[in-house]
């Protein structure tokens, strides 16, 4: 599934009903302006990985999840980011946790490196051998990155909060008229995979994207708490 492009919107109400909690150590009424701010939260966070903080960026495809995990990551001093489009394949579009697993968590939990063979979409087959160092934070993106089988593994889980339908739209126009066919079969997988494993109410923080940059907040803000924080890129 390709997922990259960037479409800069106004910050609106948050989507969604409120669900479980996040730790406010990562935003706050004093936190300071840029994808800093949250970067330096994420590395004070303890290993979930073997030595690694692995990080979810889940959200709709087409959501802006790949832009917003290159954007922190650059914010990280340049942590690496493993795309979920190169663990999943046309026939696997999200029956691909054991390939995760084998390649990529269990060397990270041994404190090893994880080696993965990406797909490529065009040729449909796998590339050669990346090699993915167990850095102190690691991004993983893509659709389904906060599910299940992931969690327990996971530092924190980060929601692109935008709508399903918005998200789709937008993936379409990036992708154009040729892969038509592959969003509508991409769509109703989707729909079936969250309606089955959600990601969104297990969310410890909601992004939300701006055109002035990215606004973050906890699952379930403080009764009385302060409005979301803008922050600049």
């Amino acid at each position: 599934m390709f997922d990259g492009g960037r479409e800069d919107g106004a910050c609106g109400a948050p989507a969604g009903p409120e669900a479980p909690a996040g730790p406010e150590a990562l935003t706050g009424p004093e936190a300071p302006a840029g994808l800093e701010a949250l970067a330096a939260g994420l590395e004070a966070l303890p290993p979930s990985c073997g030595p690694v903080r692995l990080v979810a960026v889940d959200g709709h495809a087409g959501s802006g999840k790949s832009t917003f995990a290159g954007r922190l990551a650059r914010a990280l001093g340049g942590a690496p980011v493993l795309h979920l489009d190169d663990i999943a394949t046309h026939e696997e579009l999200f029956a691909w946790t054991g390939r995760l697993r084998a390649q990529v968590l269990d060397p990270f939990a041994r404190g090893e490196a994880a080696r993965y063979r990406p797909y490529d979409w065009s040729a449909r087959r796998f590339g050669p051998a990346r090699v993915l160092p167990p850095a102190p934070v690691v991004l993983v993106e893509g659709v389904g990155a906060g599910r299940r089988a992931l969690r327990p593994r996971l530092a924190r889980l980060l929601w692109m909060e935008r709508a399903a339908e918005e998200s789709w739209r937008r993936g379409r126009h990036r992708d154009g008229p040729g892969q038509s066919a592959f969003w509508d079969g991409w769509t109703v997988a989707e729909t079936r995979h969250f309606a089955h494993d959600p990601s969104l109410p297990f969310a410890d923080l909601l992004i939300r994207e701006c055109a002035e940059g990215y606004v973050w907040r906890p699952r379930r803000l403080p009764t009385a708490g302060p409005e979301p924080i803008r922050h600049s890129r």
